[in-house]
């Protein structure tokens, strides 16, 4: 009997998660730092860190002030890991559309 094997769905949380650690150890930075910079508790940041809450706009502009990189840039880092995991090398963008007066 053969079984549909189906892939887990990619969960935002985890990728930001993923790359804030990413981040954080490229600057040899650790938790207790970055939580004392961005004033959020040192097990909530690891929680974020690992997947498992979703941080909000405000914390995650926090974070990313304590490890002096641009909130564009997180997530920028993120969408192409969301490129990457679906196998897009370039996707086209779009104009926006203008209304006819």
């Amino acid at each position: 009997m053969i079984q549909e094997v189906r892939e887990r769905p990619l969960l935002m949380r985890e990728l930001l998660g993923e790359s804030l650690r990413e981040l954080r150890t490229s600057e040899s930075l650790t938790l207790r730092e970055v939580s004392g910079r961005a004033r959020v508790s040192l097990g909530y940041l690891s929680e974020i860190e690992r997947g498992q809450k979703e941080a909000s706009s405000e914390l995650l502009n926090a974070i990313c002030g304590a490890l002096d990189v641009p909130l564009s840039a997180l997530l920028r880092r993120v969408s192409d890991k969301i490129d990457a995991h679906a196998g897009v090398t370039q996707l086209p963008l779009r104009s926006p559309r203008v209304a006819a007066a």
